[in-house]
């Protein structure tokens, strides 16, 4: 991770797109460009995987750390058992303990791959269940309730959609929830900035609020672009549904697929969004208005792919589409791995992410479906020597999926 950075990371957002509403912006602006500031990303955990819909507020998180703020990424352990109903026309499955902590946990692997959690800016992972779920509710109420207007809490977008159906008193607590969120953030970490969809505007504005009204501090919100197709969708839906982070759930040949099928209007809004690429290389390779914006696509995919999944897998996808295009090896592009000759094959496939587990690589091997180059592996205790005669090779399970290996 980067050192701190002298450019003030509101410019850096601002000119890639991210920002979207802010909180006081002249001062959030001068703070961010003068001191390190803690900040949080909420998360609930209704899934066992992040989708694309989280892929922006990691970005932010990501970018912002590497400019010297300290992110907090806050999983809703307690605010997932009642459901958020910010851009919802139905209320949400009210979830067990249990499967909320293992829904928070899956997370945080995930976002291993963006943020740091070491050293001086490292991000902080809280559950807002160490405090929300030992509130005494008599307490809450008189220490939170009165600074809320109910009349003011309907005006909010996130309720009053939601009135014509029936909005449940258990879901009319969220913003008061999410608000006393901030607050304890702030005064535990000196939390003074939260970040996230554009959804949670109201919510954001009801935490800075408290924090102004109950400690007499600066407080501060931003919320971010969502990613949308041309016609005002939100991108990120297939034919099987969410685009999911997790590999399981999506493949990453499926995951560097779709980026690759972006529409030519939103590549260089994505590569702005998406990948940490500089401005002025993304508008080198975005200028064209012909065939050639395909070049383009295919860097957005791959850069996307890998900041996901890992360069192997994000490298084996690129592979694989150029195969089904006709592609040849000798357009591949050979990807790295500390393995030697003598490693087993079902190590390679591992690796290579061509297998989850060994168990896997075993039966596709037994199945006939790995080979190195031209050579299909027979036996499962073989060595990548037996089949590879150089340090570089092509390897493939079935007929689509290959890579080019350098050992």
């Amino acid at each position: 991770m980067k050192s701190k950075s002298k450019t003030n990371i509101f410019d850096t957002l601002k000119e890639r797109g991210y920002i979207k509403q802010v909180v006081f912006e002249d001062d959030l602006y001068k703070r961010l460009g003068s001191e390190s500031m803690p900040f949080y990303v909420g998360f609930d955990p209704t899934a066992d995987s992040l989708h694309i819909g989280h892929y922006i507020p990691i970005m932010v998180m990501a970018h912002m750390q590497r400019a010297g703020h300290k992110p907090i990424a806050l999983i809703g352990g307690a605010t997932a058992l009642i459901g958020d109903p910010s851009g919802r026309t139905d209320m949400r499955t009210i979830m067990t303990k249990e499967t909320v902590q293992s829904n928070g946990e899956a997370f945080v692997v995930q976002m291993k791959r963006f943020l740091s959690f070491e050293g001086k800016y490292g991000a902080k992972l809280v559950d807002n269940s160490a405090w929300l779920g030992k509130l005494n509710y008599l307490n809450f109420l008189r220490d939170v309730g009165g600074y809320f207007s109910v009349n003011k809490m309907l005006t909010a977008d996130c309720y009053k959609q939601r009135l014509e159906k029936g909005l449940t008193f258990l879901e009319f607590n969220y913003m008061l929830m999410q608000a006393y969120d901030f607050y304890r953030l702030f005064e535990k970490y000196g939390c003074r900035l939260q970040v996230g969809g554009n959804d949670q505007w109201s919510n954001i504005l009801a935490g800075a609020d408290l924090i102004r009204r109950k400690c007499g501090e600066d407080a501060f919100g931003l919320t971010l672009t969502l990613l949308e197709t041309s016609d005002g969708k939100k991108m990120g839906k297939t034919q099987k549904g969410a685009l999911w982070l997790d590999a399981n759930k999506t493949t990453p040949n499926e995951f560097y697929q779709y980026f690759r099928n972006v529409e030519d209007a939103k590549v260089a809004e994505c590569l702005k969004l998406l990948t940490f690429l500089p401005l002025d290389q993304i508008n080198e390779i975005t200028r064209y208005n012909d065939q050639r914006i395909n070049e383009a696509k295919k860097r957005l995919a791959y850069e996307v792919t890998k900041l996901v999944h890992g360069e192997a897998a994000a490298v084996a996808a690129q592979n694989e589409a150029a195969a089904a295009f006709g592609g040849s090896s000798s357009d591949m592009e050979a990807h790295k791995i500390s393995l030697t000759k003598d490693a087993t094959v079902i190590d390679l496939l591992c690796e290579c992410k061509f297998a989850v587990t060994k168990s896997e690589a075993r039966r596709l091997i037994e199945g006939g479906g790995i080979r190195i180059d031209d050579k299909v592996v027979v036996t499962v205790g073989d060595t990548i020597g037996q089949y590879a005669s150089g340090a570089e090779f092509v390897l493939s399970k079935g007929k689509k999926n290959r890579i080019k290996v350098a050992l």
